[in-house]
């Protein structure tokens, strides 16, 4: 269940991991990376090619065509990633959708989600690629297809 990224930024969040795994500069298919994590392909390459246009990773077209990262692994934070495909304004906005929400005319979750908010953006800031090699690695190699 999504509960602050969209399904589009949950598959971008795993398919950057997985080229943050791979060795520095290996391309990768985009057929390889929707097999590898269950994903369905157009899906990895529309978000691919949106990730592309940001920056993040970079694309080599040909039959030994596909994708890898733009930048070192330690250069990207999770939050790169999730303004590129979601943009930031969850961390701006109200979690029940109030206008005008804020300290002064606050919705019934306002306070509780605050904290929420503010420490989930606060580690998505402090997470790059590279720390969660070896976790991706781990959760990569034992997913069921």
């Amino acid at each position: 269940m999504t509960v602050i990224f969209s399904k589009k930024c949950e598959y971008g969040l795993q398919a950057v991991l997985y080229l943050a795994a791979k060795d520095a500069g290996e391309v990768v298919s985009s057929d390889d990376i929707a097999k590898k994590l269950n994903i369905p392909k157009e899906f990895v390459s529309k978000i691919l090619q949106s990730l592309t246009d940001s920056g993040l990773v970079n694309s080599k077209k040909g039959k030994a065509g596909g994708f890898l990262l733009a930048k070192h692994p330690a250069n990207i934070r999770l939050l790169d990633v999730v303004a590129a495909i979601d943009g930031l304004e969850i961390f701006n906005s109200c979690v029940l959708g109030f206008p005008n929400c804020s300290p002064d005319h606050p919705c019934p979750l306002h306070e509780k989600w605050g904290a929420l908010r503010t420490s989930a953006y606060n580690m998505l800031t402090e997470q790059t690629l590279d720390q969660l090699k070896e976790k991706t690695l781990n959760k990569i190699a034992h997913l069921e297809v």
